[in-house]
C-alpha cells in the first residue's frame, strides 16, 4: 500500500512539473530571463518554459485578445492592474522589480554635461521606446521634461516598438538612445564604459518604475505557473535581478 502511495505521488508531482508555461515578459527582462529560466530549472528540470517578449502594452493587448499567457511579467503595474481589474489576472499585482534607466552611445560623449548632451549638435538622432506601450519610453520622456529638453529635442526622436528594440537602434541607427539599465549587464555591453559611452538619467526626474508580476486566467489552475510565480518573488531570482541592475523591494 505505501509503495503504490508512493507511486501515486511521484507520478502526480510528474504530471504537475513535466509541461510546459507560456509567460508574457516585458522586454527589458530580456537580460535576465535566461538566468532565472536556469535557475528555475534547477529546480524544476522537467518543466519548458516559453517566452515572448514584447511592450507591455502590446503584450496586454495580446492578453486581452486571447494569446494563450499563463502569467506576465510586466514592465510597470499599470498593465497588470487593468488586466486584474477585468479577471483576466487571477492574482493582484506585485512588484517584482524596479528597474532603472539610462541612456547610450556606441561613440564617446561628455556625459559630466548630463541630460543636457541631447541638445548638442553632434546628436541628430536620439531612440526612445514608445511611450504609449512602452513603460520605459514613457519614463524617459517624463525625464526629458522634468529637465527641460524634451520640446528642444523631440525632433531627433526615432521610436521603437519596445525597449530592447531601443536598444538595437541605440547600437546601429541612432547617435543615442534611452534604454534599460539592465540592459548594459549583456556580456555584449561590457566594452561600454560608463562616463564615456552612458550614463543613468537621474532617478528624481522620472517615476518609479515598479514592474508587476500576475498570475492569468489561462495558468490559475496550473501548479508549474503557480511554482514559477513564486520563484520570481523569491530569493533566488532576487539575487539574478540585483545582478542585471535591477532593485527588488
Amino acid at each position: 500500500m505505501l509503495k503504490k502511495l508512493l507511486f501515486g505521488m511521484l507520478f502526480l508531482g510528474t504530471v504537475l512539473f513535466g509541461g510546459s508555461i507560456n509567460i508574457a515578459v516585458a522586454a527589458n527582462v530580456s537580460y535576465a530571463i535566461n538566468d532565472l529560466k536556469k535557475e528555475f530549472n534547477k529546480l524544476y528540470p522537467d518543466t519548458e518554459i516559453k517566452v515572448t517578449l514584447g511592450s507591455s502594452g502590446k503584450l496586454t493587448a495580446q492578453i486581452k485578445n486571447g494569446a494563450p499567457y499563463t502569467l506576465f511579467m510586466s514592465a510597470n503595474m499599470k498593465y497588470p492592474y487593468v488586466l486584474y481589474k477585468d479577471g483576466i489576472a487571477v492574482t493582484k499585482p506585485v512588484v517584482y522589480a524596479q528597474g532603472g534607466l539610462a541612456y547610450l552611445s556606441i561613440q564617446e560623449h561628455d556625459f559630466s554635461k548630463g541630460i543636457d548632451l541631447l541638445r548638442g549638435d553632434e546628436i541628430s538622432k536620439i531612440a526612445v521606446a514608445n511611450p504609449k506601450t512602452a513603460p520605459y519610453g514613457k519614463a524617459a520622456v517624463e525625464a526629458m521634461k522634468n529637465a527641460g529638453v524634451f520640446e528642444d529635442i523631440k525632433k531627433k526622436f526615432v521610436y521603437a516598438e519596445s525597449i530592447s528594440q531601443a536598444v538595437s537602434y541605440t547600437m546601429i541607427a541612432t547617435d543615442i538612445g534611452f534604454i534599460a539599465k539592465s540592459s548594459l549587464y549583456s556580456p555584449k555591453m561590457k566594452r561600454f564604459k560608463k562616463g564615456l559611452n552612458w550614463a543613468e538619467v537621474d532617478s528624481k526626474l522620472y517615476s518609479p518604475i515598479d514592474q508587476g508580476v500576475v498570475i492569468l486566467k489561462n495558468g490559475e489552475t496550473n501548479a508549474e505557473v503557480r511554482a514559477f510565480y513564486d520563484f520570481i518573488l523569491s530569493k533566488k531570482a532576487e539575487k539574478i535581478f540585483n545582478n542585471f541592475g535591477y532593485l527588488v523591494p
